[in-house]
């Protein structure tokens, strides 16, 4: 059994109480890590390189991790050695459910450093970190973990493909990537204060673990200072009702606190839904209201977020309505209930038309056969994205989020630029986590 399986097997035995939680409760939650194997820094913990994570310790390097230490001898113990590799590697620490403000020092006395930070299941919290040799720069952002446990008796109930999810076991997970990744220090502080933004949506939301699939959920953390944290509760192939009968809204309930954010994305599964009571006048939108008032009732704020679009061009080059009624609904059920809409429909059409109908492929996972191991047919879906779509929507969240005003622009790394998706990045570039899978997530 592989290490993510049996982790899974073992956050589901935590939550059905057939193993006690009593470690759970009792384990630190602050930490203070100085990596590399040379001085200790006073007051921090040592982390070395042969440090591999073990549930009895609580810590360390995860996932079949192979790192190096360093150590260039200098005066500060600090910044005198550091962790390092050729490739991506992850770190692991055993924490309970909540937002945690996670503060990494990078830098080499000697040499360039580039990192990129992931957390959990390839969530994007810190992008492309440059140091130059003797440089060291520090970098903090709130992170949220997650469990499946609402009260004594009820769970959220998963799909078996989220049972082993880096998102859903016991621990924070972190993964350091790019050209030359290194990490020097790394503080972890367990915080009640920050806003939680919780992501109700199916996969064009969702934090998708494998390469190449990709969403806008795990990209927009990048996006925010420290004092913001993104829960994303999605799943892949889920409706509004799904959502709430596998007890997902409920979860979010039962933590989500006055001043918190909801944002609400469905549609592309809602619309197969063919019952007499279904589609986009009825059930969504009667649903769409009921997560409004839920939200409400909890003091939080409700954001609705119009359905992505598909990559379906007309004979003209413009992007073909392929969802029907529900974008307008979902408009209209915002405009009703007086809370923010974000047109993510509107936005992410004119970014398919600004590429074009064959350059917008490189936005979808559209790669040729061999591309990823184990691919022997191409892959061509017009609905999920890869990384560089799943980023350029983001950027298109957030101009949203200034369009309507919202109090978590206080808190955006960059609040003044705009973004026009009809104008997207052309050169942004995505460092690849090591898993990927050719198996689409579920939905259209």
């Amino acid at each position: 059994m592989n290490k993510r399986v049996f982790t899974g097997f073992l956050m589901t035995a935590l939550v059905l109480g057939t193993v006690s939680k009593s470690k759970l409760l009792a384990q630190t939650t602050n930490y203070k890590f100085d990596f590399g194997d040379g001085k200790l820094a006073k007051g921090y913990t040592q982390v070395f390189a042969a440090d591999v994570y073990s549930s009895s310790k609580g810590y360390g390097f995860d996932l079949g991790s192979t790192v190096t230490s360093v150590d260039r001898k200098g005066k500060d113990p600090l910044k005198s050695d550091l962790i390092t590799s050729d490739k991506p590697f992850y770190f692991s620490v055993f924490e309970p459910e909540g937002n945690y403000k996670v503060t990494i020092t990078f830098g080499d006395l000697n040499e360039a450093t580039s990192t990129t930070v992931k957390a959990e299941s390839r969530r994007l919290m810190l992008e492309n970190i440059v140091t130059k040799p003797g440089e060291f720069i520090t970098k903090t952002f709130t992170v949220n973990r997650k469990e499946r446990q609402i009260n004594a008796s009820q769970i959220v109930k998963l799909k078996d493909r989220e049972l082993t999810k880096l998102d859903w076991d016991d621990k924070l997970t972190f993964e350091f990537n790019n050209t030359k990744p290194s990490i020097v220090a790394m503080e972890i502080t367990k915080v009640t204060d920050a806003i939680t933004v919780y992501l109700c949506g199916n996969s064009t939301v969702v934090n998708q673990d494998d390469e190449p699939w990709a969403s806008w959920g795990q990209m927009i953390p990048n996006f925010f200072n420290a004092g913001v944290s993104i829960a994303n509760h999605a799943e892949s192939g889920l409706t509004l009702g799904s959502f709430m009968g596998s007890k997902r809204l409920e979860k979010i309930m039962s933590v989500i606190k006055p001043g918190d954010y909801l944002f609400v994305e469905f549609g592309h599964n809602d619309q197969k839904e063919k019952g007499p009571n279904d589609g986009a006048w009825k059930s969504y939108t009667e649903r769409l209201k009921f997560f409004i008032s839920e939200a409400k009732r909890k003091g939080a704020i409700p954001v609705i977020v119009t359905s992505t679009a598909r990559r379906s061009f007309d004979s003209i080059g413009k992007v073909a309505n392929s969802l029907g009624d529900f974008p307008a609904a979902a408009r209209k059920a915002a405009a009703d209930e007086g809370v923010a809409l974000i047109d993510l429909n509107a936005m992410s059409s004119l970014f398919y038309e600004a590429l074009g109908a064959e350059q917008s492929k490189k936005a979808f996972v559209h790669y040729p056969a061999n591309s990823y191991p184990n691919q022997t047919k191409p892959l061509a879906d017009n609905t999920h994205f890869n990384p560089y779509g799943a980023y350029e929507l983001a950027k298109c969240i957030i101009e949203g989020i200034k369009q309507n005003n919202l109090g978590l622009t206080n808190f955006l790394k960059d609040p003044t630029t705009t973004f026009n998706p009809s104008k997207p990045d052309t050169n942004w570039h995505w460092y690849e986590s090591p898993r990927s899978a050719v198996v689409k997530p579920d939905g259209n």
